[in-house]
């Protein structure tokens, strides 16, 4: 099945599967949050105007099986600051994996694309930001050097952390 899978960008036209995906992806969290902030974290993927409006300022990734779009993640370059991220920094969003394909590296494979894509576009540093619900991303970020910066505001009622990963220092590396 993994030779199935194939990664490209996501476009306008993946909107339906990327609001599909986003609630199968984030899904779980419904029995570990409150409904009042259940109902927060699922307006995001479920917004089709933020959903759009993301995808007009992103560089998007998929990860398709077959037809099915079973992962993404966006990549949003610098100047677009936000209370999380400064201006200079280019930021990972809403990486996803729909669940019956999690364990295969396809968020790891996700992340990688943003990361190489922002390195060729000329990107200093990529931020993100996870939470403790989330171990298996944690441990995919820090697997590919990403550090936590600091815990940043509460938006769900669970601990959350900025994470950072200073590309011009991993160009240095590779140049080596």
């Amino acid at each position: 099945m993994i030779n199935e899978l194939t990664y490209r960008p996501g476009t306008v036209n993946d909107l339906t599967q990327l609001k599909e995906l986003g609630l199968a992806a984030y899904g779980e969290f419904a029995r570990i949050l409150t409904p009042e902030n259940w109902g927060k974290m699922h307006a995001t993927p479920n917004h089709e105007e933020k959903l759009l409006q993301l995808i007009d300022t992103a560089k998007v990734y998929v990860c398709a099986y077959r037809a099915n779009i079973i992962g993404v993640a966006y990549l949003v370059p610098h100047g677009n600051p936000t209370p999380i991220y400064p201006a200079d920094w280019c930021y990972i969003r809403l990486v996803g994996v729909h669940p019956d394909h999690r364990g295969k590296g396809i968020a790891k494979t996700l992340t990688e694309y943003c990361i190489n894509y922002a390195k060729r576009t000329g990107e200093t540093t990529i931020g993100l930001h996870t939470s403790e619900m989330m171990d298996a991303a944690r441990h995919i970020y820090e697997s590919l050097g990403f550090k936590r910066q600091k815990e940043i505001d509460n938006p769900f009622g669970v601990t959350y952390w900025l994470y950072s990963l200073d590309l011009t220092t991993q160009k240095q590396k590779e140049a080596a």
